[in-house]
């Protein structure tokens, strides 16, 4: 035990907890290659790789350094994200492959996704995220707006598909991306919190998602939370990924007039100003980027 916590070593992974658990269940799965620790939710994740394949494993069950919950409650939490992936497998979402429990914990095993998450904040915490070369999100932001573009494309058409599924996308943001830099390929890789219709804020301002995403709704105790919040969740990414973020003026957008347009009025904070449908939006979307290219 150190200072801070309990140290642990598992082949290439080195990471601590609040408390002694045993990982025995994980060293028997393969070679563990990498760790993702420092989350808040009361999970922890691991890279396992076993006869040259690779898995993605996420746990909950033990006290993260970051986590100031109760185990047991993220382990109920992580057990209800299970049929998300299940219901809502699409090719650009990680692919389940397994789930159960094991030690006082449980465990759900995905397809290992190359890529890197642009919202990496455990390595690149910070204005490191933004002026760093290293960080995703800097190299992403470094991309010619036509590969962002097509990125945004794997975006708006994942939330197109839960829309006709009845869902709603909840806790959306730049860390549930993957993008592989060396492919050009995105994927969603974090859906836990997506939610079937209807769905009402039951949480007020404490609503799971980030600022720089959330609609004005996501902050109302009992408001709806649909398919027009998406259209703004949407909206959101845009400028996350070719604007200023929360700064949504023209001079920092970089994709032309005409998807700026469609972009500022996804993000309007009237409900009844945007979009109706992720739908209708993404056909907008795609008319003002067949005008700009063909302009």
């Amino acid at each position: 035990m150190s200072g801070n916590g309990y140290r642990f070593v598992i082949d290439e992974a080195t990471f601590q907890l609040q408390e002694a658990y045993s990982f025995d269940w994980l060293t028997a799965m393969g070679r563990v290659f990498r760790v993702f620790d420092e989350q808040d939710s009361g999970n922890i994740s691991f890279g396992v790789e076993q006869d040259g394949c690779k898995y993605f494993v996420k746990f909950a069950g033990v006290k993260t350094m970051e986590f100031h919950g109760v185990p047991a409650e993220a382990v109920e939490r992580l057990i209800q994200a299970v049929p998300l992936y299940e219901e809502l497998q699409h090719p650009s979402l990680i692919q389940l492959l397994s789930h159960g429990p094991v030690e006082t914990g449980y465990a759900v095993v995905f397809e290992w996704t190359e890529g890197e998450c642009l919202h990496s904040h455990w390595a690149f915490g910070g204005a490191a995220k933004y002026s760093d070369p290293k960080s995703p999100f800097y190299r992403y932001r470094a991309l010619s707006t036509e590969k962002r573009l097509d990125s945004l494309e794997v975006i708006f058409g994942f939330h197109e598909y839960i829309e006709s599924k009845g869902y709603v996308a909840v806790d959306f943001y730049d860390g549930s991306i993957l993008y592989d830099f060396t492919k050009d390929r995105t994927a969603i890789c974090d859906i836990d919190f997506y939610q079937p219709k209807p769905f009402f804020n039951g949480m007020g301002e404490q609503l799971w998602g980030s600022k720089r995403f959330k609609s004005p709704e996501e902050y109302l105790l009992d408001a709806p939370i649909d398919e027009i919040t998406n259209v703004y969740n949407m909206g959101a990414t845009a400028f996350v990924l070719l604007g200023g973020e929360s700064d949504r003026s023209r001079d920092k957008w970089e994709a032309g007039p005409e998807l700026y347009k469609v972009a500022l009025r996804a993000v309007h904070p009237e409900r009844d100003q945007r979009y109706r449908s992720i739908s209708e939006f993404k056909s907008e979307w795609d008319k003002a980027r067949k005008e700009a290219n063909d302009g």
